[in-house]
């Protein structure tokens, strides 16, 4: 019954389709990458993590990855300010059954659809209920219909060890939000979240998946690792602050992915939160940093130096920026340079780093090889030699942002 005291009626499966799938929308660490390659054959079974469908993220390897994504309920017994599903948010809200997700996924995958499903939940009762209804949908598409394609579920840090360990089981990838990038914006948004309860539930998953690695006889457990999210835009931490976050991340937690999602103004927001989302080229800006600590030995303090604002640069990339700061280790000899200094060229990635290297071993490198390689001869020029070419030792800093940099991202919003 509804407040005017008339009879509600009851909620289709589309109707709940539709309200649970646009609210998982804010969470974006949904990549299935570092999975392990699964199938469905000789097993009478169905689904597979090896096939293609509808591309909603990529992997690294540029994978075209298709996920069924939902939210279990967007109900909560939290009150986070910056999320729409919050406790005192006037959104409509629905929930499925386990056995409405094992319906769905069954029936998107049959329509090849999807390759896998993502699964996430607001808080309904308590942290161990919840967790147990997230866990009964990958325990009854693993046993009882032998899927065999891709799972990720969202883990909650105050659920039960076993519960934990239950979801491991089933599911190739768990990942726990840090929320925000400091602890200080976690407790002034979500003063109900503790970071010590997700570091230390984020812990034990490093521990499971480790030992599940070492043990070769030891059982299955989230082959492929766990991920975190964490927003940005909604408090006052610097991109310093969310690169020094994901390196410890990174470090301690062996984490596969950090995942950045820019904060997008909720109705009725609470007054602490800022008017204006920030420029999506931030977030942009965040991953190429977190591309290049991960893969180019660039440490956060490079990347975004003290003494600065702590903010990168939204004209240019990271790797320019940190080339433009030190002009004094440029130009590079392409025919000489070490691995490690030619992956900080802007404009050269590993493979063509790897294809010089190899290409070096039986001639020397001409700038027509360059071009050749097809890389960014425009961006990469400058920070270069070979044999028949030198950059001219005129060209400024501030003559080379003005001529590198990348034009402006329109605003969308006015």
């Amino acid at each position: 019954m509804n407040p005017c005291g008339t009879i509600s009626r009851p909620m289709d499966i589309s109707e709940k389709l539709a309200i649970l799938a646009d609210a998982a929308k804010y969470d974006a660490s949904c990549s299935s990458s570092g999975g392990k390659g699964r199938n469905s054959l000789g097993t009478g079974g169905i689904g597979s993590t090896e096939g293609m469908g509808i591309c909603h993220a990529y992997a690294p390897d540029g994978r075209c990855i298709s996920l069924l994504k939902i939210l279990l309920t967007n109900f909560c017994v939290y009150d986070c300010a910056y999320c729409v599903n919050r406790r005192s948010s006037n959104v409509r809200r629905a929930r499925f059954t386990p056995e409405e997700v094992v319906e769905l996924t069954l029936e998107f995958y049959r329509r090849n659809y999807i390759e896998g499903l993502f699964l996430s939940s607001g808080i309904i009762r308590s942290p161990d209920y919840t967790m147990e209804q997230l866990v009964r949908v990958a325990r009854t598409l693993r046993t009882e219909h032998r899927f065999g394609g891709y799972i990720h579920l969202k883990t909650i840090p105050d659920a039960s060890p076993e519960l934990i360990d239950a979801a491991g089981r089933w599911a190739d990838r768990l990942s726990i939000n840090v929320e925000m990038p400091t602890e200080t914006g976690l407790k002034s948004l979500a003063p109900e979240k503790h970071a010590g309860d997700i570091r230390s539930a984020m812990g034990r998953l490093r521990l499971a998946i480790d030992e599940a690695k070492a043990e070769k006889k030891a059982p299955r457990f989230a082959p492929a690792g766990q991920s975190t999210q964490m927003i940005v835009g909604a408090d006052t931490a610097s991109d310093r602050d969310v690169l020094a976050t994901s390196t410890n991340l990174y470090t301690n937690y062996r984490l596969r992915r950090v995942y950045y999602s820019a904060f997008s103004p909720i109705p009725d927001a609470s007054k602490i939160l800022p008017l204006k989302p920030p420029p999506l080229v931030r977030e942009h800006r965040l991953y190429q940093a977190d591309w290049l600590m991960r893969f180019y030995g660039f440490r956060a303090e490079e990347i975004a130096p003290p003494g600065d604002s702590g903010m990168l640069p939204l004209d240019i990339d990271p790797k320019l920026g940190w080339a433009l700061r030190h002009r004094e280790r440029f130009p590079v000899d392409v025919n000489k340079a070490p691995r490690e200094m030619l992956l900080r060229v802007p404009g050269l990635g590993v493979k063509t780093v790897d294809k010089m290297i190899a290409m070096r071993a039986h001639k020397r490198i001409r700038y027509d090889d360059l071009v050749r390689l097809r890389v960014p001869v425009r961006k990469v020029a400058p920070f270069v030699e070979t044999i028949d070419h030198r950059p001219r030792g005129d060209h400024e800093s501030t003559v080379l942002r003005r001529d590198l940099r990348e034009p402006a991202q329109p605003d969308l919003f006015g």
